[in-house]
Order: structure tokens, then C-alpha cells, then sequence
């Protein structure tokens, strides 16, 4: 399909390393259901299709990407770039999460997996936070997509290393991602309140702007033993303001047209309602596991929606960005 998009006489697709929301957002949906299925409201088997199926992708993107980024050269630059920089972390933030849900399965396997993804992690983490202390570029190119090597990275991690039962690590990973998500945060939202809008591909990217307190309450789940207690209810507090932020900034949303850009709000969504879920296992109320039929059902629907519009697109040449002339702003720059 991608080798499709390539055809024609226009210019060539540049494959970015965006791509990897997709299966990013895949596997945010694969973990609502099998929380479900944790929660005994709904069976194993379409979780375990949706984690082997954000594996397939998780492949097919890397595969392609990594041609596409040796054969233009941008091996050299890509994580100097102030606008796709931040997303080359989602390759090894899939595989943690992919190595997480083998780790259920064949443990000595799944910790392997998880822990290349760990340390590639890290490793762009640690690179980038250097790379923008040195940088001189402005606080306008800044946006929320700079939540995900280290605050989402972090977080995910700590998620990861709790459900193989390395507690110390998730702890660690835990101050990892709780001191990013507070430092970057303050420059994100400062970003967003002081500076011009962020141009009509980025917009999108402010649907990260929920991750980082969903993220922090199912990773402190984690590592409290699914206890409700202060830490968990004044994350959820957060979580609730960033939720309302989310419902104000819908007509800016239907701004953008569709394209990479709009899987930002695949991940970032799907983790609300995985933390929802959690929430009503935690609680048991009354009608629990219908509500968790109910939030499965909307949550599906509209993944698959979202994968209906992206097979279209590139069906039609559409869905990728197209390639840019240096020093230009490309078209597409969000995930």
C-alpha cells in the first residue's frame, strides 16, 4: 500500500517516523481490551488479535521508515528535526508495550523485547533532552509531541517493568517520567498559552497534552497494587481538567484534514478510556462491566474509523506527507 502511495508523478511521500502512532494508537486499544478481560467483562481473543495485529504494523512501519529515512539521509538529522524529532521515540516506546503483553505470555521473551525498547528509549530520551538544551531554536516550533521520549517514554516504561514484576525499575521509571511530564509541561503549556497557534498539522499533537496524567494514574495503579488512594485521585483530578481542555478544543480539531496527524488522537484517547476501565475494576459498582462493554464499543469504533479513513488515504495518495525542500515546514508534521 505504501509502495502504491509512491507511484504517480507527483512529488514523493516522505515516510516520517509519525507512522509509528499508528500502531502506538493500536496498542492503546489492545490494552483497553484486555483490562476488560482482566476485569472478567469481556474474553481474551480480540485483545490479543489487536496486540498482533499493532505488532504487524509496528513492522511494516519500521521496515519502510527505516528505508525511506537510510535512502534520503536522513539517518544523519532526523532527531535534530524540531518538528518529527520527538516522534522517532514511539519506535521503541511500541516495542516496550508490545514486549509488556509477550511478557504475559512468554515472560522470558517479553522482558527481552522490553527491555531493547527500554534502553533505545533512554537512549533517544537522554540524546534529545541534550539536543534541546543545546538548541537555539524557538519556543514557537515547541509542541506536545515533546511529552513523548521522556514523560510518556517514562511513564510507559514504568507501566511495562511493574507488569513484569521489576517494582525497583518501575519506580525509577515512574521519577523518569513524573519530573519530565512537570518540566516539560510547563514549557509545553507556555508554548501553547503565549505563543501564536501551532500550525493546522500540528493541532492535533494537543491531544497529547491528556496523556501524561492517564498515563501517570495507570502507571501508579501499577505499582500501588491497584489501590485507590491520594496519588491516583489527584492525578485523576488532573486527567478530568485536561479531559474538558480536550472537549473545548473540538472545533479547532475539525480544522485539520485528515492525514498522520490525526492518529495523535488514537493513543491518547484510547489510554482515557483503559484508565476508565481500571476505574471501574478498582471500584466494582453496580453495572460496572456494562459500562466497560459500553466504553470498549466507542472506543473501537472509533479506531476503526480512524483505520477505514487511513486504508483510503493511502489507497488515494493522500494519507502521507508529501516531501519537502529543505528548511521548509512539510505539510504533515504531526502524529
Amino acid at each position: 500500500m505504501i509502495e502504491r502511495c509512491r507511484e504517480g508523478s507527483g512529488p514523493v511521500p516522505r515516510l516520517t517516523p509519525n507512522l509509528f502512532g499508528i500502531p502506538f494508537g493500536l496498542c492503546g486499544l489492545a490494552g483497553c481490551w484486555s483490562a476488560a478481560h482482566l476485569q472478567g467483562a469481556e474474553p481474551a481473543w480480540p485483545g490479543y488479535l489487536i496486540w498482533i495485529l499493532a505488532a504487524i504494523v509496528w513492522l511494516v512501519v519500521l521496515a519502510f521508515y527505516g528505508r525511506d529515512l537510510v535512502t534520503s539521509g536522513r539517518w544523519r538529522t532526523e532527531l535534530s528535526d524540531p518538528t518529527f524529532g520527538p516522534f522517532v521515540a514511539l519506535a521503541t516506546i511500541v516495542l516496550m508495550s508490545l514486549g509488556t503483553e509477550l511478557g504475559n505470555h512468554a515472560h522470558t521473551a517479553g522482558e527481552v523485547f522490553f527491555g531493547i525498547g527500554l534502553v533505545g528509549t533512554l537512549l533517544i530520551g537522554g540524546w534529545l533532552t541534550g539536543q534541546w538544551i543545546l538548541d537555539d531554536g524557538r519556543l514557537a516550533q515547541w509542541h506536545p509531541g515533546y511529552f513523548l521520549p521522556t514523560a510518556a517514554g517514562g511513564l510507559l516504561a514504568s507501566i511495562g517493568a511493574s507488569s513484569l514484576g521489576w517494582f525497583r525499575i518501575g519506580e525509577v521509571m515512574f521519577g523518569f517520567g513524573i519530573v519530565c511530564w512537570l518540566v516539560l509541561g510547563s514549557i509545553l503549556l507556555l508554548r501553547l498559552f503565549t505563543e501564536p497557534t501551532l500550525p493546522t498539522a500540528l493541532l492535533p499533537t494537543m491531544a497529547i497534552e491528556i496523556a501524561p496524567p492517564v498515563v501517570a494514574s495507570l502507571a501508579w495503579f501499577g505499582l500501588n497494587g491497584a489501590q485507590e488512594d491520594a496519588v491516583v485521585l489527584g492525578l485523576g483530578g488532573y486527567a478530568l481538567l485536561m479531559a474538558l481542555v480536550q472537549l473545548r478544543l473540538i472545533p479547532i480539531y475539525r480544522t485539520v484534514p485528515f492525514g498522520i496527524s490525526w492518529w495523535a488522537f488514537s493513543f491518547s484517547y484510547a489510554v482515557v478510556f483503559l484508565l476508565a476501565i481500571r476505574w471501574l475494576t478498582v471500584t466494582n459498582p453496580d453495572g460496572g462491566r456494562a459500562w466497560t462493554g459500553v466504553l470498549l464499543a466507542v472506543v473501537t469504533l472509533a479506531m476503526v474509523a480512524l483505520a477505514v479513513r487511513t486504508v483510503m488515504g493511502l489507497a488515494n495518495g493522500t494519507f502521507l506527507p508529501k516531501a519537502a525542500p529543505p528548511g521548509s515546514t512539510p505539510a504533515e508534521p504531526a502524529a
